[in-house]
């Protein structure tokens, strides 16, 4: 008796490594793809416990209701700023990942100024935080070396 194979296993096609610089955007993609749907998932949850995203300028009358594309558009334009601010680093110094590190530090730490002068509701505030927190935390792993290609 003769042992079958599949046709569909014997269409598909053999898997090419990746070169390291492949495997640091596929890194890089799955970094700000990751900030941009957890902070989506995470203002349609905050939105359904009761947080109103509503903020009002100090000088202003009239109140901005955030909602779900603005929270992905930001989260998005910064995520790739972080992206694009590593490129940069990596082209003109060695020690690119620890200048990184320390900038986005300043940057995150700098993002809660606007927080607390906006008025806002203490739940859109923390909201607001867990939301800058969240960017930072998925764009962490850009800082990871990728692995070689002999090692996958």
């Amino acid at each position: 008796m003769t042992a079958m194979t599949s046709p569909i296993a014997s269409r598909t096609r053999p898997t090419l490594p990746l070169s390291a610089t492949a495997r640091r955007r596929r890194q890089r993609v799955l970094g700000v793809g990751a900030a941009v749907a957890a902070n989506s998932l995470l203002y349609l949850a905050a939105r359904a416990a009761g947080a109103d995203f509503v903020l009002t300028d100090p000088g202003a009358t009239e109140a901005h209701p955030l909602i779900l594309p603005e929270i992905a558009v930001f989260s998005l334009v910064f995520a790739l700023l972080g992206w694009g601010a590593l490129a940069l680093l990596e082209r003109f110094t060695r020690h690119a990942r620890i200048v990184w590190g320390v900038l986005a530090g300043t940057v995150l730490l700098a993002s809660f100024v606007p927080i607390f002068i906006e008025r806002a509701t203490v739940d859109t505030r923390i909201m607001l935080g867990v939301l800058h927190v969240v960017v930072a935390l998925a764009l962490l792993p850009m800082l990871r070396r990728p692995a070689p290609a002999d090692a996958r």
